[in-house]
């Protein structure tokens, strides 16, 4: 493709009780039914106020990613990848898929297109974690059209650290005015292969999927990518640290906006949030990982800190040695959110082409434990967002899955455009004014569940 041809780089269950014996028959089979109902109100209130918690995850899934690994999103549909493109498995635009790659495979998953939406596939590679992995090792990802002609190609490597970690590329099936080349509706491949097997481990590696579709917007706008913007690196926010662990997947991701976060991480462990960036507004992002009790060793490429965009798509990262003394590693400084960024050669512009929820991925390499032990390390995150919120390009359909290109009246909140409001702050007063309407309701329940067994007991 001309000017961007992709990624260059990387129950509670509830039943009636029965009647009581020499209960009349009516009266016994209708209350019991009665109060079960009241019963499966009060736990759905219960359930709504434990998914409403900071983090998008119930109590119990909430904990930071650990030794357990990559966490693959709940319900995602195990689909086997095809050795040509005869026996392609459909991939449905905004569903999340599991499978596996071996060493040797280039595997063929099916896209049935239309010819206005632009569709956007990431791969997530887990290898495992005991596989010793290259540099140059990664997973890559290519979309082509039914005749084989490329759409896109993307690849993500391991890096300089050799740590084995999640490492996602993303293809694109674009609409362009002018091109040529995949524009049409139709059947449309995904090949996923490593990109180096011959220095790849044996093992195979576990993959997680995604698909998503971007409607054309109602109004023609520009073409061009904004030519300048605010490339200054803004000051690190300083001040108290909050504790926030991370998640172990993107489907885990923590939720966090702007502020100062802290958390602990493990040698080989890698680490997700998200936060919510509109249409216009600039993310920076740094990570320090703490100092240990030993510092004499070196470790190459030991704090890896990504920002991936609302499809998974990366848009930039960095790195830094460790030496057992405190470290920081901190993002580029990067263009507001506008839908003609899409237009610029630049991997990372191009990649801040909508709004919705951004990931952070901190990585800790697995050979900082050869010199410094297995910690935990102390990781502090400081997330800032700068820049006035702006409407978006109006889409003439729905994003497939809905929502993934906007924010939410909750998300809004939790980054304030002043940036004087922490994310912590905001983020709880959202979730108090909620939990106070869900709580109110979980005990107007419990009063009606607690009034009708007393008038079933007298």
């Amino acid at each position: 493709m001309g000017r961007w041809c992709g990624v260059r780089r990387r129950t509670g269950a509830g039943g009636a009780r029965p009647p009581a014996s020499g209960r009349p028959a009516g009266a016994g089979a209708v209350r019991p039914r009665a109060t079960a109902a009241v019963r499966l109100a009060a736990v759905t209130v219960l359930l709504a106020t434990t998914a409403s918690l900071p983090g998008g995850t119930a109590l119990a899934a909430g904990a930071a990613g650990g030794a357990e690994g990559y966490a693959f999103a709940d319900g995602a549909a195990r689909v086997e990848g095809a050795s040509d493109t005869a026996g392609a498995a459909l991939l449905q635009p905004g569903a999340t898929y599991r499978s596996s790659l071996a060493r040797n495979d280039t595997l063929y998953y099916r896209l049935e297109l239309d010819a206005d939406s632009d569709t956007y596939v990431s791969v997530t590679a887990v290898p495992g974690s005991e596989g010793e992995v290259t540099a140059v090792d990664g997973v890559r990802v290519a979309v082509r059209d039914a005749d084989g002609a490329s759409c896109s190609l993307g690849s993500a490597t391991f890096g300089a650290a050799h740590s084995p970690r999640p490492v996602t590329a993303w293809g694109m099936r674009e609409i362009e005015p002018g091109a040529s080349r995949c524009q049409d509706a139709g059947t449309y491949y995904v090949a996923v292969e490593r990109v180096r097997p011959e220095d790849s481990p044996p093992d195979d590696w576990d993959l997680e999927l995604t698909t998503a579709t971007e409607p054309r917007p109602r109004q023609a706008g520009p073409t061009e990518p904004p030519g300048t913007w605010d490339s200054a690196s803004p000051e690190p926010l300083a001040g108290q640290p909050e504790r926030r662990a991370g998640g172990s997947g993107f489907a885990r991701a923590t939720a966090v906006g702007q502020g100062v976060w802290q958390s602990d991480i493990r040698p080989g462990q890698t680490l997700y949030y998200k936060v919510p960036v509109d249409w216009g507004r600039q993310v920076y992002a740094s990570a320090e990982l703490g100092g240990s009790d030993d510092a004499s060793g070196y470790t190459t490429g030991a704090l890896r800190l990504g920002l991936h965009n609302p499809v998974r798509g990366e848009v930039d990262d960095a790195a830094k040695g460790y030496t057992g003394r405190p470290a920081a590693v901190g993002l580029a400084a990067l263009p507001p959110v506008a839908y003609p960024n899409r237009y610029a050669s630049s991997r990372q512009v191009g990649a801040l082409r909508f709004a919705g929820d951004y990931y952070l991925v901190v990585h800790l390499a697995a050979q900082v434990a050869d010199d410094f032990g297995d910690g935990p390390f102390r990781l502090t995150l400081r997330v800032r967002l700068r820049g006035t919120a702006e409407a978006g390009p109006g889409y003439t359909g729905e994003p497939r899955p809905k929502g993934v290109f906007e924010l939410s009246a909750a998300d809004r909140a939790a980054a304030p455009e002043n940036g004087a409001t922490r994310d912590g702050d905001a983020a709880m007063r959202a979730v108090a004014v909620g939990g106070i309407g869900t709580g109110s309701l979980l005990l107007a329940g419990l009063a009606v569940w607690t009034v009708t067994a007393r008038r079933r007991a007298a």
